[in-house]
């Protein structure tokens, strides 16, 4: 147990480190919280907030928070969701900073599946995005990959390694829009909860960027169901 949190700080300071450095370099941060939570039998309510910044810590990039509700088609697997996001960008335009807003609906289908030591997850998600003076539609494909490390489960206490690239594509020109490349250290605090520290990298037509990503994932069910 000692030796898992050891571990796990060591990992935490490291990315300090590069959070210090990147103030000076083209390094964001991205400090996450997901939530998934039961609401019955068949219903989860998914709530996300991500606070994006240019640098370590205050230079806002992007406020995102995320909500919506998914069905099971199978027990706890196969699961197709209905959400709204709101978006707050902060882009620097020549020098200056700007403010823009998004709303966005989305739908999107996730599954999940295991061999041996692996565990993949799927997620297929269909957007609107309503900007302050365009509408637009994308669609995402994301490939995750969660390894347990001191156990061969991905059991309370266990450190594991978790790594997903996700591709956008745009419904008109350019369809490409960009690519995200991610990988991390977590550990698994009880059945319910998990937190991540890792690092991703985004490539986009004419920019390529990295984030250091800190995350918190809550599974706690609100139904005994």
């Amino acid at each position: 147990m000692r030796k898992v949190f050891t571990k796990l700080a060591f990992t935490v300071l490291g990315l300090g480190s590069i959070l210090t450095f990147a103030q000076k370099n083209d390094l964001g941060a991205w400090y996450m919280y997901f939530g998934n939570n039961k609401i019955s039998k068949k219903l989860n309510w998914h709530n996300e907030i991500q606070y994006r910044n240019f640098d370590a810590l205050g230079d806002l990039e992007q406020l995102l928070i995320r909500t919506g509700v998914g069905y099971d088609l199978t027990e706890n697997n196969n699961n197709v969701l209905l959400g709204y996001g709101f978006i707050l960008s902060q882009p620097y335009v020549n020098g200056e900073k700007k403010e823009n807003i998004e709303h966005r609906i989305f739908q999107q289908y996730i599954t999940k599946q295991k061999f041996g030591r692996f565990y993949l997850q799927h997620r297929y998600r269909l957007e609107e995005r309503f900007l302050e003076d365009d509408f637009k539609m994308r669609f995402r494909y994301m490939l995750g990959v969660n390894i347990p490390i001191t156990q061969k489960e991905l059991l309370p206490k266990t450190l594991y390694a978790s790594v997903y690239n996700e591709i956008f594509l745009h419904f008109d020109n350019p369809v490409f829009d960009r690519n995200r490349v991610y990988g991390a250290l977590g550990y698994v605090i009880n059945k319910n909860m998990r937190i991540e520290a890792g690092y991703m990298n985004q490539i986009q037509e004419n920019r390529n960027r990295g984030q250091i990503q800190i995350g918190f994932y809550n599974n706690i069910p609100f139904t005994k169901n």
